[in-house]
C-alpha cells in the first residue's frame, strides 16, 4: 500500500494574518473519497538558551486558547525572507533580550500532523550577553530562568505543558548531560 491520499478538489474557509483553513476532498488509497481540513501555518521556530549558571531562559505568557499563563521556552513563527535560524536569534532576543551563540539544531518537529502542516525548528545554544527584551507590540510575558536539569523534572512531571518547550527541554538536557552542549 502507498499510504497517499489525492486531492481532488477544495475551497479555502479562512484566510487570516497566521493562519490558512482549507477544506478538500481527497481520494483514498482503496478509492473511496474523504474530507480533510488543513490548516496551513507558516511554521515556527523554539529556543533553548542556556546562561552561564546552566539555567534555561523560558517566557510566561497569556495563552488565549488555553485562557491561561503557559510557560515557553522562547518561540515565535516564521517569517519570510529569513531561516529559521535566523527567526530563532530574533525571538530570543526579543523576548528574553539575550543574544545566543554556538547554537545548535535540535531538529523539527510536526506539533500536530492530524490537521495542520506546521513545522516547528528546535534549536539550543549558549547566552552570550543580555539585553533588553524586545517584545512584540501586543506581546507581555515574564521572563524566567530554571536549572535545566530541573526543566527537565519538570517536563517529567507534567508541569510543563507545551510541546515544543517539552522537546527542547528534553534534548537539549540529553545533550547536556552527555557533554555536547
Amino acid at each position: 500500500m502507498k499510504l497517499t491520499e489525492t486531492k481532488l478538489s477544495g475551497k479555502d474557509v479562512f484566510n487570516g494574518r497566521i493562519l490558512h483553513v482549507i477544506h478538500d476532498e481527497v481520494a483514498l488509497e482503496d478509492g473511496t473519497t474523504a474530507m480533510r481540513e488543513v490548516v496551513r501555518h507558516p511554521g515556527g521556530v523554539c529556543v533553548a538558551a542556556i546562561d552561564s549558571d546552566d539555567n534555561l531562559l523560558f517566557v510566561r505568557q497569556f495563552r488565549y486558547p488555553y485562557g491561561e499563563v503557559v510557560l515557553e521556552l522562547p518561540a515565535g513563527k516564521l517569517e519570510k525572507g529569513s531561516t529559521p535560524l535566523e527567526n530563532g536569534k530574533r525571538e530570543l532576543l526579543e523576548e528574553t533580550g539575550a543574544v545566543g551563540y554556538s547554537y545548535i539544531s535540535l531538529g523539527q518537529v510536526y506539533p500536530s500532523p492530524g490537521y495542520t502542516d506546521e513545522i516547528i525548528h528546535l534549536y539550543a545554544c549558549r547566552i552570550r550577553e543580555e539585553t533588553e527584551a524586545r517584545p512584540d507590540e501586543g506581546e507581555f510575558l515574564n521572563v524566567e530562568r530554571i536549572p535545566m536539569l530541573k526543566a527537565a523534572e519538570m517536563v517529567l512531571n507534567n508541569r510543563i505543558f507545551d510541546a515544543k518547550t517539552q522537546i527542547a527541554v528534553l534534548k537539549t538536557a540529553a545533550l547536556f548531560q552527555s557533554g555536547k552542549i
